[in-house]
């Protein structure tokens, strides 16, 4: 697995994340421009116990803790013709560990992890304008603005990234 320090490590998820998956889709905050958080009760019974475990999706750890995952999936059917069949970067982190980099840490080390698997691939990411730490985390990945749309009831934007450049990146 790629990354870019040694604070925050990408890696796949266990049966030791599923509290904090349930956490991540039960918050408030973190669900604030995504529709709102689902019922704890819910998610408890539906979590599996491996919660997102497939490729293109990793936890990221924090000395040995999840604080947040990201999402890299092909899109097949999105409210934004301008997004089929790339692939959409997505990502959700718990609160508290917001404001430290640890999204952009993580985004960047699975995107390098993507143009190793799929060279070239475009990739995008969508989130509410109103979304001003998803708006400033895109820019500092490189992902420019393709169009803004509504849906949801809100506002969105679509932004496109060119390739990674593997070299930024370290061995784990």
């Amino acid at each position: 697995m790629l990354c870019v320090s040694d604070a925050v490590r990408p890696r796949e998820p266990e049966a030791r994340d599923r509290a904090a998956f349930i956490e991540l889709h039960a918050s408030r905050e973190v669900h604030t421009y995504l529709g709102g958080p689902r019922p704890r009760d819910e998610l408890e019974g539906e979590m599996p116990e491996v919660p997102g475990r497939r490729s293109g999706s990793f936890v990221v750890d924090l000395g040995g803790v999840m604080i947040g995952q990201v999402l890299l999936r092909r899109v097949t059917e999105h409210v934004c013709p301008s997004a089929v069949a790339k692939v959409d970067l997505g990502y959700l982190f718990l609160a508290r560990a917001w404001g430290f980099g640890y999204a952009a840490e993580a985004c960047a080390a699975a995107l390098g992890w993507l143009e190793d698997v799929l060279p070239g691939e475009p990739v995008v990411l969508a989130t509410q304008t109103a979304n001003a730490r998803s708006m400033r985390l895109a820019a500092k990945l490189g992902f420019t603005e393709v169009e803004r749309f509504r849906a949801w009831d809100a506002d969105q934007w679509l932004g496109l990234r060119a390739p990674v450049t593997p070299s930024i990146w370290c061995e784990a």
